[in-house]
């Protein structure tokens, strides 16, 4: 060999030993760069934690609105089924009422309780130096056919400003007005199932309060439903008996918190599908109803002497009607509700 040949060899053998030593050299090195330049990717780095915060706090909000919602169907609840004097009625079981909502756009509604003092104007008290005797004097009463017709557009005028004017009926009778209010296929009175009114009924109703507070007559409250069953029979479930009842009780409440006087009303009963208006279909709208009889002065006394104690008990006297309602009227009646008018229970042909 060579000597150029041996010194090109130890050169390519140093050159090798270099190689291997430079990467062991680097790795052991340790690098440390400081400095405040921005990166393409620092735009990005924080982008996931609004977007957390953004859903932490909306479903915040989702549990606030869904609690909100459940405090206001129990105080609604509670409301309806609680009387003016703070007794509540039987809540039965096997049924759960639904609320709409209310009309201001408020979660939760705040229901007005009646008023239990005197008044010389609906939602105004009474001055201190009024005379009760004078307000008694000025209420209204409706004894004559005549009146009891105005008193019947005053009411037909009400339930078309609410929106319900095919819902309302009323007929003048021996015995006085006869209002219905009843369900069609387009308006409800009550949520169904429950006891709780509807909003344009609520209005309704509450509108009312203060003509039948200026009213001297007395009233009787029924409650009606269709032949629909509830799905447990038993004895001392919810029936038809307990929301007939109940809506007829919650009618009166919302009278009440319109204005209306409580000794206005003197009688409250359910009658559950007992007295339908549309004997051919058991689920007819007609027959979900509240029906407020707003009695003559003579058929008021009437009534109340028949449930009253025996000592205070009086015999019928001339002036009070014994009489069959008259037949033309009823059939009249008939004819407008019938199949050939509204809803299917009379004929035409007066037979």
């Amino acid at each position: 060999m060579s000597w150029k040949a041996a010194t090109a060899n130890q050169t390519r053998v140093h050159a090798e030993e270099v190689a291997v030593q430079k990467p062991h050299e680097k790795h052991e090195q340790t690098i440390v760069k400081r400095g405040g330049g921005k990166h393409a990717h620092d735009d990005h780095g924080g982008a996931w934690k609004v977007a957390f915060a953004d859903f932490c706090l909306a479903l915040m909000c989702l549990f606030l609105v869904l609690w909100l919602m459940a405090a206001r169907n129990t105080e609604s609840l509670q409301h309806i089924l609680t009387e003016a004097d703070g007794n509540k009625t039987d809540q039965g079981k096997g049924v759960m009422p639904e609320q709409v909502g209310g009309p201001r756009g408020s979660l939760i509604e705040r229901f007005p309780m009646p008023r239990t003092g005197k008044t010389d104007a609906p939602g105004t008290a009474l001055a201190s130096g009024a005379d009760s005797a004078e307000i008694q004097d000025a209420r209204v009463t409706y004894e004559t056919p005549g009146d009891l017709q105005k008193l019947s557009k005053a009411l037909a005028k009400m339930s078309t400003e609410a929106g319900l004017a095919q819902n309302l009926e009323s007929v003048i009778t021996p015995y006085g007005l006869r209002v219905m209010l009843h369900d069609t296929d387009k308006q409800g009175m009550f949520v169904r199932g429950s006891a709780i009114p509807t909003d344009r009924f609520n209005h309704l109703l509450k509108q009312m309060g203060p003509l039948f507070e200026r009213m001297q007559n007395q009233m009787l409250v029924v409650g009606h439903t269709d032949s629909t069953q509830y799905a447990d029979t038993g004895y001392f479930a919810y029936s038809n008996w307990t929301l007939s009842s109940n809506r007829a009780m919650a009618a009166r409440s919302v009278l009440l918190s319109g204005g209306m006087r409580k000794d206005s009303v003197l009688q409250v009963v359910g009658m559950a599908d007992r007295a339908p208006i549309d004997t051919e279909k058991a689920d007819a709208g007609v027959n979900r109803r509240i029906e407020i009889l707003i009695l003559t002065p003579e058929q008021s006394r009437a009534v109340s002497n028949m449930f009253g104690m025996p000592g205070n008990n009086h015999g019928l006297q001339g002036e009070v009607s014994t009489a069959l309602p008259d037949a033309n009227a009823l059939q009249q009646l008939r004819n407008k509700l019938g199949p050939e008018g509204k809803y299917g229970t009379g004929r035409k042909d007066g037979n």
